[in-house]
């Protein structure tokens, strides 16, 4: 197969020289393209160095702005994406290809028990692979990870949907399901990092809990305004019941209550056809 590798660095000198020695040493005629995402060190130079190409940005434009560089610079029909700061064993890459090689669109490096992830972390990932997994009808083992094979050209259809922050796995992930394309997954160790990570408590944390909409609107909103819905026509016909029976009226807020619920369901379905038009070319 045509390998490309992107690795998507910002201020990582520390950790991205050894990193592009891996992938070169398993890989040596791959396509290594590091996407410098406005480093004020010398992670450009040390990537050259180590055998790899720079794209540059000349300013930090995000996590998922370099990957779309990367997946539009890169030449390969197969795309490997991996973080630089030296979590991903480039050893692990043969497993993913492995499996692109038997049929599927997509791999995934799912990081076990173990993996460098804090314990608040890890419980997030928890919930949003349970979530995913709810919405898709697929077990979803890690909707998070960055360590990943996809073909290019069916990756390359999305980037339109891909945000520039950090949570581009979780969109590609969902919009290849959406799409019917194949998704495995990989068990992989990801080991603790190499120097400082971007990702900032309060600010990333707000972030994610967004993800967690952003999930059910890229695959099916319905099941998210749905049961928003039902609680809501469950609320006002409890409350209608209890004042029917302590004052024998019908008040204002059950009207409130079960206008509110056909308005949420309604805009759930509204939202699903917005959705479907997003795919609408696949």
């Amino acid at each position: 197969m045509n390998i490309s590798i992107i690795l998507p660095a910002k201020n990582e000198s520390a950790a991205i020289g050894a990193t592009v020695a891996g992938v070169r040493q398993h890989y040596p005629d791959a396509e290594v393209i590091v996407v410098n995402d406005g480093s004020t060190d010398n992670t450009a130079e040390v990537s050259e160095a180590a055998g790899a190409k720079v794209v540059h940005h000349p300013y930090s434009k995000g996590n998922g702005a370099a990957i779309k560089t990367g997946a539009r610079a890169a030449s390969g029909e197969i795309i490997v994406f991996m973080d630089a700061d030296g979590q991903h064993d480039p050893a692990d890459i043969p497993r993913l290809l492995e499996l692109i090689e038997q049929g599927h669109d997509m791999v995934v490096g799912a990081r076990q028990k173990g993996s460098q992830a804090s314990m608040g972390r890890g419980l997030a990932n928890g919930l949003y692979n349970r979530l995913a997994s709810w919405m898709t009808g697929h077990r979803v083992e890690d909707l998070t990870s960055g360590f990943r094979a996809v073909r290019a050209d069916k990756f390359r259809e999305f980037l339109y949907l891909l945000p520039n922050g950090f949570s581009y796995p979780t969109t590609s992930t969902m919009a290849f399901f959406r799409a019917g394309y194949s998704v495995a997954y990989v068990p992989i160790h990801a080991a603790q990092r190499i120097g400082k990570s971007h990702i900032r408590l309060l600010r990333d944390g707000t972030r994610f809990l967004l993800i967690i909409f952003k999930i059910g609107t890229l695959f099916s909103p319905v099941k998210i305004f749905a049961p928003v819905a039902l609680a809501m026509f469950l609320l006002a016909s409890g409350w209608y019941g209890y004042t029917l029976y302590s004052f024998g009226r019908f008040t204002n807020m059950s009207a409130l209550l079960y206008s509110g619920a056909v308005m949420v369901f309604l805009m759930g379905l509204i939202s699903e056809q917005i959705t479907a038009l997003m795919y609408k070319g696949e």
